[in-house]
């Protein structure tokens, strides 16, 4: 069983930074990561889970959110305020007898599509494949 550590994920930059997710939590077998800004609300946050189904499949749950934040002044009194969100989830879905290998080769493939120009085309620039 995998201790709880640090995550080091790079961005989408033309030369990618480092940004590291440090611990914060884990409760009800949700482990959270954040990147912290200094003000909570502005938090990036990694969540992972593995929850076992009643169906007896294993279920690895990856969610991402990435807040973007900027100071909204009212009445003269200035405060952060989130203006968007952008929101990523993944799902892995495993047969009980599925093997190392298989889970493996599901988590290449889904490596090998997010680094694949066309689908990232579809993601990067909101355009729909034809």
């Amino acid at each position: 069983m995998p201790q709880l550590n640090n995550a080091v994920l790079k961005d989408g930059a033309t030369t990618p930074a480092n940004h590291t997710f440090t611990p914060d939590n884990i409760s009800g077998g949700v482990a959270t990561l954040i990147e912290s800004t200094g003000v909570p609300i502005g938090d990036k946050r990694l969540t992972v889970s593995l929850v076992q189904t009643s169906a007896g499949r294993r279920k690895v749950t990856m969610k991402l959110t990435i807040p973007v934040v900027q100071d909204a002044t009212v009445n003269g009194v200035t405060r952060p305020t989130v203006v968007r969100t952008a929101y990523a989830d993944l799902t892995f879905s495993y047969d009980g007898s599925s093997s190392l290998q298989e889970r493996k080769d599901t988590r290449a493939y889904i490596v090998s599509a997010l680094a694949d120009a066309m689908l990232l085309q579809v993601n990067d620039s909101l355009s729909a494949l034809y």
